[in-house]
């Protein structure tokens, strides 16, 4: 379903994929995410029934820089002498680095290792968002309002740790119950394993956590899940599906639209 453009109960806003490995059904959650610090914030509890948590994506869900990822792949194949069409970045976009830096290499043919590769776009990535990040439209007001109201919030995002914390610092450790980082799951997105890991340390159902994301793989890691998805896409094109709603932009998300994409248990 399509999100309706006009809704006057919005709260106003503060601040101004390739094809995947099919999932196999299976789960492995070897590795906890770690509890991002939140002082001076209380958390309520899950209600039994109604909408539990909600957990968001980080790199062009939250946060403008899915374009600083391409950049800076764009950038490291030049210096090492390839240049990266267009069409590739559809095929990386919103992928963990394992499987993003492993094609592109492959496409490419470059002469670096997948670990040698992945510690590079890593450190340039955390030196480039060291000169700033915007936040996405709606992005504050949304994480200001769940905490207003006692809703736990999770980042669930395929960045490594080291890439998530520096990027915490703009977004606020204190809006999120808890965080997990790509490199912190076996298996992440396109696999649910880091949405089922989320909602397991909340203690909730993952039928009653709204996912917010903005990429095809995302999407379909909160879908394998079981939970409702609010698509906000950044790159490409993503359409509307049963318990997948589409918007263009997370300030038409507010705590009301959430709840009513939760299906009432009789």
């Amino acid at each position: 379903m399509t999100r309706p453009r006009s809704r006057t109960e919005m709260s106003p806003a503060l601040d101004g994929g390739a094809a995947e490995p099919a999932f196999d059904g299976g789960v492995s959650l070897p590795v906890l995410g770690r509890r991002a610090p939140s002082p001076g914030v209380a958390h309520a509890a899950p209600a039994a029934t109604g909408l539990q948590a909600v957990l968001l994506d980080m790199d062009g869900t939250l946060v403008d820089t899915e374009g600083f990822w391409w950049e800076t792949e764009v950038e490291v194949f030049a210096e090492l002498g390839y240049e990266l069409a267009e069409e590739h970045r559809e095929v990386v976009v919103g992928g963990p680095m394992s499987r993003s830096a492993t094609y592109l290499i492959q496409a490419t043919g470059a002469d670096i290792s997948l670990a040698d590769l992945t510690v590079l776009l890593n450190s340039r990535f955390i030196e480039r968002i060291g000169r700033g990040v915007s936040l996405m439209p709606g992005a504050r007001r949304l994480l200001t309002e769940l905490v207003a109201h006692g809703v736990p919030a999770a980042l669930v995002s395929a960045s490594h740790r080291r890439v998530m914390e520096r990027m915490l610092v703009s977004l606020g450790p204190e809006h999120f119950a808890l965080t997990v980082a790509g490199d912190e799951v076996e298996r992440t997105k396109p696999y649910p394993d880091p949405y089922l890991l989320a909602a397991s340390r909340l203690g909730a159902d993952p039928a009653c956590c709204v996912v917010v994301e903005d990429t095809a793989t995302g999407v379909a890691a909160g879908e394998a899940a079981g939970c409702p998805v609010v698509a906000v896409p950044s790159v490409t094109c993503i359409e509307p599906a049963e318990k997948r709603t589409v918007v263009t932009s997370l300030e038409e998300v507010d705590l009301p639209f959430l709840r009513s994409l939760i299906t009432p248990v009789h």
